[in-house]
C-alpha cells in the first residue's frame, strides 16, 4: 500500500490523466445515451476539453481554470445544457484553491463556482410550477458544492503552508544549533590552547632551568644536581598530568574518566607554585592579605594562571639575580593580584600582539582570561626597572 501511495505522489500528472480518461469515458457514454437532438458533437468536444482540464489540473492549474471558465461560457452561448462533464468545474475549483499560486486564480475559482449555479438556473430554468423562493433555495443548494470545494482546497493550502513554515523553522533552529555548537567547540579549543600554553610554558621553563643548573654542578656538587633532576622529574609528571587532563577533554566519550585525571588549579595551589619556582632558583616573596574564602572555580583558575604566566615571564625575561613578589588581596567584592619583579624586564612588545615571535600569548592570553570573569588588568614596565602585573577579579559580596 505504501508503494502505491509513493507512486501516486511521484506521478501526479499520470494519475490525473488516468482519472481524466475514466471521466471522459463516462461523459461520452452520457452524451451517446442522453443527447439525441441538438449538438452531440459539441457536447463531445466540450467533454474532451473538460477531461483535459482534469488531466492537467496540477501541472497548469491557472491555465486549466481559464479553460474551464471559457468552456462554461461556450456552453451558455451554444445552449449546451449542463451534463456530466461539468463536474470538472468542481475539480478545478478545488485544485486552484489548494495550489500555492497567485491569489487572483483562487478568487476567480470561487467567483466562477458560485456564479455557475445561478447562471445555469437563468439559462436553463427548471420547468417546475414551484414558487420563486423554492427556485432560489434550489440555486443556493447547487452552489454549495462549489463553495465547499473551494473551502477544502484553501484549507489544504493553508495547512500545507503551515507545515512548510514549521519545517523551515525546524531547519533554521537546527542550523542555529550547529552554529552554536561550532562556537562552543571553538571557545573550548581556545580555552584548552590557553591552558596548554600555560602548562607548557611554565613547566618546561622550570625543567630547562633545572637541567642547566644540574649540568653546571654535575661534577662539583652531585647532590645539588640530584635535587635538580628530582625537580625536573616532579615538574615533568605534573606537566604530563595536566596535559593528559586537557587532551582528555578532546576525547568524545572514549573513556568516562576523560578529563578527570587531576582537578583544576585553584588559589590554594598558588603557594605550591611559588615553592616550585623558588626551587628553580628564583627568589619570590609571597603574601596573602585579607580573609581567604572559597571563590568561584573560574576566578580561582584565572588567578592561578595569571600568577603562573607572570612568574614564567619573570624567569624568561628578568635576567640574572631577579627577584619577584606575589600578593593576593581579598577585598569584600574582589580578589586583587599583584606580581612584580625587579629584573631588567622585557620590552613591552614582547607581551603584546602575540609576542615578538608571533607565537606567544603574553598579555593577550591574560586579558582573555580576566575578561571571561569580568575583571581588569594593568600590566607594564615598573618604575625603576622590572615589570608589574596587577589584576582585579570581581567577586560577589561576602556574606
Amino acid at each position: 500500500m505504501q508503494r502505491l501511495y509513493d507512486f501516486i505522489r511521484r506521478h501526479p500528472t499520470g494519475v490525473d490523466t488516468f482519472w481524466a480518461v475514466v471521466f471522459l469515458g463516462f461523459s461520452l457514454l452520457w452524451v451517446a445515451s442522453s443527447v439525441t437532438t441538438g449538438h452531440p458533437v459539441a457536447y463531445g468536444l466540450v467533454a474532451v476539453l473538460f477531461s483535459l482540464v482534469v488531466a492537467l489540473r496540477r501541472r497548469a492549474p491557472e491555465k486549466m481554470l481559464l479553460l474551464a471558465v471559457a468552456l462554461g461560457l461556450v456552453q451558455v452561448g451554444l445552449d449546451l445544457a449542463p451534463f456530466l462533464a461539468d463536474f470538472a468545474m468542481l475539480v478545478i475549483v478545488f485544485t486552484v484553491a489548494a495550489h500555492d499560486g497567485p491569489r487572483w486564480a483562487s478568487r476567480l475559482a470561487l467567483v466562477a463556482g458560485l456564479l455557475a449555479a445561478p447562471i445555469a438556473q437563468v439559462r436553463w430554468p427548471v420547468e417546475d410550477p414551484s414558487s420563486g423562493p423554492a427556485k432560489i433555495f434550489f440555486t443556493v443548494i447547487m452552489a454549495v458544492p462549489f463553495a465547499l470545494a473551494w473551502v477544502l482546497g484553501d484549507s489544504l493550502r493553508t495547512r500545507r503552508a503551515y507545515f512548510a513554515q514549521l519545517e523551515e523553522r525546524a531547519s533554521r533552529l537546527e542550523r542555529e544549533r550547529e552554529a552554536q555548537a561550532k562556537v562552543a567547540v571553538a571557545a573550548e579549543r581556545a580555552r584548552i590552547a590557553r591552558e596548554l600554553h600555560d602548562v607548557v610554558a611554565h613547566n618546561v621553563s622550570v625543567m630547562v632551568v633545572q637541567a642547566d643548573g644540574a649540568a653546571y654542578v654535575m661534577d662539583s656538587s652531585p647532590e645539588t644536581a640530584k635535587q635538580a633532576l628530582e625537580t625536573i622529574s616532579t615538574t615533568g609528571r605534573q606537566a604530563l598530568a595536566e596535559m593528559r587532563r586537557l587532551l582528555g577533554i578532546l576525547r568524545t566519550g572514549e573513556h568516562q574518566e576523560a578529563g578527570e585525571y587531576v582537578p583544576q588549579p585553584d588559589v590554594k595551589q598558588i603557594e605550591d607554585l611559588v615553592e616550585q619556582v623558588r626551587s628553580a632558583g628564583l627568589t619570590v616573596d609571597f603574601a596573602i592579605e585579607g580573609s581567604p574564602r572559597p571563590l568561584p572555580s573560574g576566578v580561582e583558575l584565572t588567578a592561578y594562571r595569571i600568577v603562573q604566566e607572570a612568574l614564567t615571564n619573570t624567569r624568561k625575561h628578568g635576567g640574572p639575580d631577579v627577584g619577584a613578589s606575589v600578593r593576593l588581596v581579598y577585598f569584600d567584592d574582589g580578589l586583587g593580584l599583584l606580581v612584580e619583579d625587579d629584573g631588567r624586564g622585557a620590552p613591552q612588545e614582547m607581551y603584546e600582539d602575540g609576542g615578538a615571535d608571533g607565537r606567544g600569548h603574553g598579555l593577550i592570553g591574560m586579558r582573555e582570561r580576566i575578561g571571561m570573569v569580568g575583571g581588569t588588568l594593568d600590566a607594564g614596565p615598573r618604575p625603576g626597572g622590572g615589570f608589574r602585573i596587577s589584576a582585579l577579579l570581581p567577586l560577589k559580596p561576602a556574606h
